[in-house]
């Protein structure tokens, strides 16, 4: 599932698409008619988590990657797209195995931007504050919360967890108040540290628990486990990853 470094990617790939006029617009996407899309100009190309969000005047789609979503920005794969976008200009985007729907001005207009790790609104008090109020919930549903940290996603919830050794099974009302912090600022960081290394092909280098087999501190196995109630993969060490319970 592409996480919110990757779709931060996505923006910056598309953004001369903003001012284009839309002159064909298709897929086999059926929740929204794609020819409502025709002689739209896009005003906007916005990010939330993992959230891509074309706005036009009359309209805003929200796509959605799921598990094995993926885009193609003026090329095409072999097979049909969900959404197929091309502009004025010649450009063209292609949205594939994602989920595309419409949302209305409302729902545009409330999402929280302060809880999109990736966002310069983020906001880590109010992370902080939605965590304590959440006594006995696992640090590995934790980094998953999207209306906690939106963007994270299973990659970066691994490696924060593993750099500030913190684990997976900790619930967040027995994190002592450093750990809690250390925990919400991770999440942060890494996730541009991700995009850094995303942008430079060397995303995976830098992996030190995600699909990992071998502890790098430890030098011993790593557990491998699906956790908590999202029942997401988990790599962990049990030996330098405290558990706080």
């Amino acid at each position: 599932m592409p996480e919110g470094p990757s779709l931060v990617i996505l923006k910056e790939q598309s953004a001369r698409f903003v001012g284009q006029d839309i002159v064909r617009a298709g897929g086999n996407v059926r929740a929204v008619d794609p020819g409502r899309l025709v002689g739209q100009r896009i005003v906007g190309l916005h990010t939330w988590g993992k959230h891509f969000l074309i706005e036009t005047p009359e309209l805003i789609l929200r796509i959605h990657f799921l598990l094995f979503g993926t885009y193609r920005i003026d090329e095409r794969r072999d097979k049909e797209p969900r959404l197929s976008i091309e502009t004025k200009d010649g450009g063209e985007m292609n949205f594939y195995a994602c989920a595309v729907r419409e949302i209305d001005r409302a729902t545009f207009e409330a999402y929280d931007f302060s809880a999109d790790v990736m966002s310069d609104s983020w906001d880590p008090k109010q992370a902080r504050k939605k965590l304590r109020a959440q006594p006995e919930l696992l640090a590995c549903d934790a980094l998953l919360d999207q209306d906690i940290f939106s963007g994270v996603g299973n990659i970066i919830k691994n490696e924060v967890l593993f750099r500030i050794r913190v684990h997976p099974l900790s619930t967040m009302g027995a994190l002592p108040a450093p750990k809690l912090r250390a925990l919400v600022d991770e999440a942060r960081q890494y996730s541009f540290d991700f995009l850094g290394w995303k942008k430079a092909f060397v995303l995976k280098q830098h992996w030190l628990a995600h699909a990992k087999k071998i502890c790098p501190r430890c030098d011993i196995p790593f557990k491998k486990a699906n956790l908590g109630n999202t029942r997401r993969r988990a790599f962990y060490c049990e030996r330098c990853q405290k558990l706080y319970a």
